[in-house]
Order: structure tokens, then sequence, then C-alpha cells
């Protein structure tokens, strides 16, 4: 290889500069032309993003239109509200009663001094015991009625048979005989009357002891109960009649009486079943039947009374024990949604309803009552309305 001579030297490092700006344009060149390159890649890339992007869901006016592509479709959820008559739970305050049909208020037929005094307050007494034994006057006064009765009536037994005797002769006139008669009757009417009144004292009070000027009055209990009331003491002298002695109750049977408010009257009746709570046996409920309700109103309350019997053949209810009475009463048709279904719009509770085939709007609600599956509306929804109940959080925009 021959050798470079100084001019050749001199000549190739003069041409240096121009290879190398050569050289730059080149590779900026190509820089540029990749940089071109990647800009068109991502417009077509960018370009087929958009051709296949999905809609989920589009406005028209107040309505959300979601298209059959959209992945919505499958994640909404879409039942009708439900419209039931459901029953409500009322709870009315209630007491313990005595059967009134049970109970007797021992009221003397005579006056007189109460001698014996045979039970105490809270006693309970069979049918026919003696209860107390009363020395009366008027008893007496009763017997020597009757006896008095009974002479008069024989005597004009006798007056009446000799006048028909002398008029059957002819020696007196018709008058006499009438007269005769009309004796006859008013005697018999007062001896009928008086053994009568002897006869229902006897009755009322058992077997008498006539002792002369005065007479020993038993009283008897009518029923069997318990003395729930006793008036008088030993020794004392009664003159009123009108006023009761003791009380008897039989407990047997008794009365839980709810005291029911006139706005909720239409809906408590006869037959209905109720559920009883005592203070006195906390764990335990007594079911039972209405059997009465009141047709009169407390005037002071404004309350109806209604009545469930019970047996109380063990004596664990006691009268004027408090009690809750809780009565199961039907409601008016009611709309409820499970509370999926609600949205939050603001200051608003809100719902989605289906109005056609995938087109939803959105609906005020206003709630009532709600527990942990069911919801109550009170408007804004119609029966049967097709609502969103799972999924409408996805078209709350």
């Amino acid at each position: 290889m021959p050798a470079f001579t100084r001019k050749s030297r001199e000549k190739l490092m003069s041409s240096r500069p121009k290879l190398l700006k050569i050289a730059l344009v080149i590779c900026l060149g190509m820089i540029l032309l990749a940089g071109w390159l990647m800009v068109e890649n991502h417009k077509a890339t960018a370009s087929t993003s958009t051709s296949t992007e999905v809609v989920m869901f589009t406005h028209q006016g107040d309505q959300l239109i979601v298209p059959n592509n959209s992945p919505l479709k499958a994640r909404l959820k879409i039942a009708p509200a439900s419209s039931n008559a459901a029953a409500h739970i009322s709870s009315f305050p209630g007491i313990v009663e005595a059967n009134t049909a049970s109970t007797a208020n021992i009221e003397p037929p005579l006056s007189g001094r109460l001698v014996h005094l045979n039970v105490k307050l809270g006693d309970h007494v069979q049918k026919g015991q003696v209860l107390a034994t009363i020395s009366s006057g008027d008893l007496a006064q009763a017997f020597s009625d009757v006896t008095k009765a009974r002479d008069a009536l024989s005597l004009a037994d006798r007056a009446l048979s000799r006048a028909r005797s002398v008029n059957a002769a002819g020696a007196n006139a018709n008058k006499d005989l009438e007269a005769a008669e009309s004796t006859h009757v008013q005697a018999q009417a007062e001896y009928d009357r008086a053994q009568q009144r002897v006869h229902t004292l006897s009755n009322h009070s058992g077997k008498i002891e006539h002792l002369g000027a005065d007479a020993l009055l038993p009283i008897i209990a009518p029923i069997s109960g318990e003395v729930t009331a006793l008036n008088v003491g030993q020794g004392s002298y009664i003159n009123d009649n009108t006023a009761a002695i003791m009380t008897l109750t039989n407990l047997d049977r008794v009365w839980v009486t709810a005291n029911i408010p006139e706005n909720l009257l239409s809906e408590i009746h006869s037959g209905q079943a109720a559920e009883v709570a005592l203070a006195a046996y906390p764990n335990q409920a007594l079911r039972g039947t209405i059997s009465s309700v009141s047709n009169i109103l407390d005037s002071d309350t404004r309350r109806s009374k209604a009545r469930i019997e019970f047996d109380n053949s063990g004596m664990r209810l006691k009268p004027n024990m408090f009690a809750t009475v809780k009565v199961a009463t039907q409601q008016q048709s009611q709309i409820s949604i499970p509370p999926s279904a609600l949205l939050m719009n603001n200051d608003s509770v809100t719902v989605f309803v289906e109005v056609k085939p995938n087109v939803f709007v959105r609906r005020t609600v206003e709630i009532g009552t709600e527990d942990e599956q069911h919801v109550q509306i009170l408007s804004g929804l119609n029966p049967n309305d097709r609502i969103v109940i799972q999924g409408g959080v996805l078209l709350n925009d």
C-alpha cells in the first residue's frame, strides 16, 4: 500500500468536517423519522380504541337509557315493588279484673246486730257456708206476721162457713155472704204474703232460728270465692239494708281488660287473638281471645274496654295486676321495597324506575318504617312499579 503523502493527508484533514456534518444530518433525519412513525402509530392506536369504546348509558331528558351491549345490563337487578297488607302489632295498657258476673255483694235482708262474723278479708269460702249471723227484731216480726195472718185466715174460714149455711137457710142477705167471702180473700192474701216473706228470708239465709222477741238470721255464701271486701265488724248494728257488709268474688276465671283509644277502635273486635304480658311473670306470655269490646268510651280517658277472659284455677292472676296487651291489627295495603334500592340524591331519597325496557327514570320517594329486609314507601311509587333493587348506584351519576 503506497504511503500517504503530505499532500494527501492535508486533503483528508480538510474534508473531515464535511463528513461529520453529513453524519449529523443523517442521524437527525433518522430521529425525526422515528418520532413521526411513533406519533402516527399512537394516532392509529387511539383511533382504534375510540372506535371500539362501549357506552354505559345515555341521557335523554330525565331518562337514562342503557344500550343492549352495555356492561351495566348484567349488573342491574330489577324487580316490582311489593304491595301487601302487613300486620301491625299494637300495644295497650291493661289490668287484671274480676269477672263482675262472678261477684256477689252480700247485703243483709233485714236490720239487726251482727252477733257472729265467721270470715275475714281474703278468706276463701264455699257456696252455702255461713258467713255471719244477725240477731234481728225485724225477723221476729216477720214470724209474728205469719202467726197473725194464719189466725186471721182461720177466723175468716169459720165466718165464711157460717155465712154460707145461714144464706142457704134464707136467714141472711146475700151482701152478708159477699162480705164474708171478701174478708176470707183478704185474710188468705195476707197469710200468703207473710209466709212468702219468711220463705224468701229462709231461701236467702238458710235455716232461721226463731227465738221469740229476736231471731237469728244466718247469712250464707251464695257463691264460692274470695272475701274481697269486708265492711263491718262483729257487734256492729246494721240499719242500712242496701249497704253490702262484704263482697265475694269468684276468681276461677278473670278478665284482662285492655284500654283501647278511640282512634284504634275500628281495628279491635271480638274474637281477635291477643297476647298478654304481666310484670309479675316477665318471661311468660298469656294468649287469649278478645271476648268483648265495650260500646261506651270512658269520659275521662276517651278509651274503650276490651276484655280477654282467662282461666285462673291456679290463682296466678290477681285483680289489679298491671298488664300489657298486644293485638295484631291489619294495616292498609302498603308498598315496600328492599333497602338496597334506595339512593341518596342531594337531600332526597330516590329510586330508579324502569318505565320501558332498558329505560330508567329517577323518582323521589318518602319512606316510613323499615327493617333489614323491607322499607315502607309512603309516596312516590305505585304498586308493581319495576325498580332497580341492585346496581342502581352505577346509574347514580
